[in-house]
């Protein structure tokens, strides 16, 4: 006997699952994924065409028994969306007129979501499913074609189990990075189909309108779908599983200044005379450069990447540097956006530091 059950991992940037509502200019998103989408999933990694997948795979997709576990729900977002410039769509203008123009858009997506979903059925059939997956004929979409997975689909083998919720419940939960915290229950959506002791749906039950019949032109039939709650943790539904599904991705290593090299001293040099020795900020005479960027640090700066300035001035935007957490890019204190910042930074140095810092900016005899 084969395993009966086998798992999509289905996880990206962006997805996007329309119900039967999404048509014409406003294309909503499902909460999950659907058994349309998924179904077309299937047909693109098998190579079957949108016109022929009525005759054969439809029927046997609509026979399996499908269920999602919501690990990530993501955030909803909406696209503006323009297709076509000189396309026969008529524009109502202020005069009364129509001219051609692009088909206007709302869709709307799922942002960082991560679904488990779970296909029950034959086991000839789940096999066939199973290898279409790990070796598509065509690109597979997560719902529309600018909708990439970020992960494989298929990461764990089929296996035998019982109902929907035995195989959702096998697998752990796993957290994106080390440092995310686990939830305390996930929700899952799962095919309800009649038994003797439950002939009918019972009222709770939802009815989504997914069940694909032809997708050239598209027809759907409704279905049943329980919402389930799992908890999540060593003593609930589905445990915790003890590695992150990805690490964090270190920073590249930082260029380092060095400010005895002499291609550096010959840069410096030559910014101070470029600026006529006066700092960019206030047009005090220029003690040294600073950094915009360190990206080419150590002997390779161009002009562009240094800026002359004053001591003051080179206090000040290198505290604000600190401050803001900078990494390889800096401030440009020619920008207008850093003036005020560094004029109250300035102001703050002046008050606050003692005699010595209070010389950078004044003369002898205003100091005496």
């Amino acid at each position: 006997m084969g395993e009966n059950t086998m798992f999509l991992r289905l996880e990206g940037p962006l997805q996007a699952w329309g119900g039967h509502e999404s048509k014409f200019v406003v294309r909503r998103t499902c909460e999950a994924p659907t058994k349309s989408g998924v179904s077309g999933i299937i047909c693109a990694a098998l190579g079957v065409p949108r016109a022929e997948a009525s005759s054969f795979w439809l029927p046997k997709l609509r026979s399996l028994l499908m269920g999602v576990r919501i690990d990530r729900a993501g955030i909803r977002w909406w696209d503006y969306h323009t297709v076509g410039a000189e396309m026969q769509m008529s524009i109502a203008e202020a005069e009364g007129k129509t001219k051609k123009g692009a088909l206007l858009t709302r869709r709307e997506y799922l942002c960082d979501a991560s679904f488990l979903v779970a296909l029950q059925g034959d086991s000839a059939v789940i096999d066939q499913i199973e290898t279409a997956v790990k070796n598509p004929k065509w690109t597979l979409y997560l719902g529309r074609k600018n909708c990439v997975p970020s992960r494989p689909l298929s990461e764990r083998p089929p296996e035998s189990h019982p109902d929907l919720i035995s195989a959702l419940s096998s697998v752990p939960w796993r957290r994106r990075n080390k440092e995310d915290e686990a939830p305390q229950s996930i929700d899952c959506l799962i095919d309800w189909t009649p038994t003797q002791e439950q002939p009918e749906a019972p009222d709770d039950a939802l009815v989504w309108h997914d069940v694909p019949i032809l997708f050239e032109p598209p027809s759907h039939q409704p279905r049943f779908v329980m919402l389930k709650n799992l908890s999540v943790g060593t003593e609930g539904d589905v445990r915790i599983a003890e590695d992150a599904a990805q690490s964090r991705v270190p920073d590249p290593p930082r260029s380092r200044a060095d400010y005895s090299n002499t291609a550096y001293k010959n840069a410096r040099a030559e910014r101070l005379n470029s600026d006529h020795g006066l700092c960019v900020f206030c047009k005090s005479p220029a003690t040294t450069v600073q950094h915009v960027t360190y990206r080419r640090a150590g002997g390779n700066e161009p002009q562009e990447d240094l800026r002359s300035l004053c001591r003051l001035c080179h206090d000040a935007v290198t505290m604000i540097e600190y401050g803001h957490g900078m990494g390889l890019d800096r401030i440009n204190p020619e920008h207008p956006q850093w003036r005020d910042e560094i004029i109250k930074k300035r102001e703050e140095i002046v008050r606050y530091r003692s005699l010595e810092t209070r010389r950078r900016r004044l003369s002898a005899e205003e100091v005496e």
